[in-house]
């Protein structure tokens, strides 16, 4: 692999591996190597690049990568690896727990919510309204 598309040392796979799925007792068609998948999700990742321009000849056809991924998602992979990698992290010191709170107010426009029109005027200029009829155009 080349260095512009490696993504995980030995060290860093060896801490998730033990997360990865285990191949189901159906058989069927075997998996991808679950590294070459987990290094394309990581690389789309870092790239910001849309699945489908993943390098093929890398990390194999893009949707068994975003099939993976979105199984990892959705059986609770991706959890155990980050709750795992935090808890990790937090214990060698690496972790900052400061936290910044700002007092920014930010209003929001009168339509900007889910609620009902009012019943009375706004205040706001009305918008002038064309209706089209078969004998012509009135106001």
């Amino acid at each position: 692999m080349s260095s512009r598309t490696s993504v995980l040392t030995d060290e860093q796979w060896e801490r998730i591996a033990p997360f990865m799925p285990k191949a189901g007792p159906k058989g069927g068609r075997p998996h991808a190597d679950h590294r070459v998948v987990m290094e394309g999700i990581i690389y789309r990742y870092r790239t910001g690049i849309p699945w489908r321009d993943l390098p093929r000849e890398t990390f194999g056809p893009y949707q068994t990568v975003w099939k993976r991924h979105h199984r990892f998602v959705v059986d609770g992979t991706w959890d155990q690896i980050w709750s795992a990698l935090l808890a990790q992290a937090d214990a060698d010191g690496q972790i900052d727990w400061e936290v910044a709170v700002d007092s920014t107010i930010n209003r929001a426009h009168q339509h900007a919510t889910n609620t009902t029109r009012p019943e009375q005027d706004t205040g706001g200029r009305g918008e002038s309204r064309l209706f089209v009829d078969p004998v012509g155009i009135r106001s």
